[in-house]
């Protein structure tokens, strides 16, 4: 590949079209309106493809709801666990629908939403967090529900829905199955059943994996199906992020130079987990590198003539590394590495620690030509302290 091409983010089209393609029939099928989360991708010269398919985004701040409305062309479905004063006026310019974290937060900024939606043409309707106290994601990290949780209203801080409260947002889940939102909606329905037929939608969140390979379509139309009929007046919402991405591109990389430490061979790469990968160390998991073969074992007991490597970043963090792969031959300098599964909360995340370059971003169309997006130089990283 091209010089050009590494390191870098391509995105493959054909599978970002067929994944777009799948969640709309899901849509069509289930009654369910879906919406992007631009927490999980935020690459707006891909957004012209994407709304082909859907046509709302769901942001988590600002400067996203600035982005959806000015690239996407769509006010948002906006959450955030806080608000602030100095923005929010801002923030509804760009949003149709405000969910608020906490009934201080709804207390405090209610009377500028009411007064908003008597004044402009633009209407805001405004939701509630809510918090069922469960979820079956396992890693503490990602979960919303553990114990003291800073997310949402427990039922028993919510005895009563607001009158001018027309929604509740609930988020559970993490690369789940439709299973997860079954047992999810079984807890929302006895902790919050009677507030469902007082309001107008409930947003389920995100983290429903519609697209990954063995989901349980059928099992999630018929759940939703289900609440929409014992709520007819219910408009259903989920706001997927990794499904709409889910195995659409990789990330290009190349081996630097090869180090060996008591038996262990490490390949250091051009590109960083802490910088590009960040979700590999947060929640562990080894990503797929094309070609390779993960290893469990220790490599020492599997003798240092074998073809297995560590995979090390060019940052200086001391655990910017994950092992072991197993290649088909010896790797050496200039060998390009691939990581698979690399679009969905990659480039939303990555930073420019050590001032390492950051990878470009590319699109591989129908074609199969691969269009260059953005290539990032020292002036964006000089210009994030300017």
């Amino acid at each position: 590949m091209p010089e050009k091409f590494n390191p870098c983010y391509i995105i493959e089209e054909q599978k970002l079209r067929d994944n777009l393609a799948l969640l709309h029939q899901v849509s069509m099928q289930s009654g369910v309106k879906i919406i992007l989360a631009l927490k999980a991708f935020a690459n707006w010269k891909i957004f012209p493809i994407i709304r082909e398919y859907i046509s709302h985004t769901t942001a988590s701040s600002l400067f996203e709801a600035h982005l959806s409305d000015q690239e996407f062309g769509t006010k948002t479905y906006t959450y955030s666990p806080a608000y602030e004063d100095e923005t929010f006026d801002e923030l509804m310019e760009y949003s149709d629908h405000i969910t608020f974290n906490s009934i201080s937060q709804y207390n405090h900024f209610k009377a500028k939403v009411i007064e908003w939606n008597k004044l402009t043409r633009h209407r805001i309707s405004m939701g509630l967090r809510i918090n069922p106290e469960y979820s079956e994601i396992k890693t503490d990290l990602y979960n919303p529900c553990s114990p003291g949780s800073r997310f949402g209203i427990t039922a028993e801080q919510l005895p009563e829905i607001p009158e001018d409260i027309e929604g509740l947002h609930f988020h559970c889940h993490c690369e789940d199955d439709s299973s997860a939102l079954a047992h999810t909606l079984e807890h929302v329905e006895n902790h919050f059943g009677a507030h469902l037929d007082k309001v107008k939608w409930l947003n389920m969140g995100g983290g429903h994996l519609i697209t990954r390979k063995g989901y349980d379509i059928q099992l999630f139309i018929s759940t939703v199906k289900a609440i929409k009929d014992k709520h007819p007046n219910l408009e259903l919402i989920i706001e997927p992020g990794s499904a709409f991405l889910w195995q659409t591109g990789y990330l290009t990389s190349r081996v630097v130079d090869i180090v060996e430490n008591h038996g262990i061979k490490t390949a250091i790469l051009n590109v960083s987990f802490t910088c590009h990968m960040p979700d590999c160390l947060e929640m562990p998991y080894h990503p797929e590198v094309r070609g390779a073969q993960i290893i469990t074992d220790s490599p020492l007991t599997m003798g240092t003539d074998s073809n297995i490597y560590r995979l090390g970043g060019n940052s200086c963090l001391s655990g910017d590394y994950m092992g072991y792969w197993m290649f088909k031959k010896p790797l050496k300098i200039g060998d390009e590495i691939i990581f698979e599964d690399m679009i969905h909360y990659t480039t939303v995340k990555t930073n420019m620690f050590n001032g390492i370059t950051h990878p470009s971003l590319a699109i591989k169309h129908l074609d199969n030509s691969i269009e260059l997006l953005r290539k990032f130089t020292y002036e964006d990283y000089k210009a994030r302290m300017d």
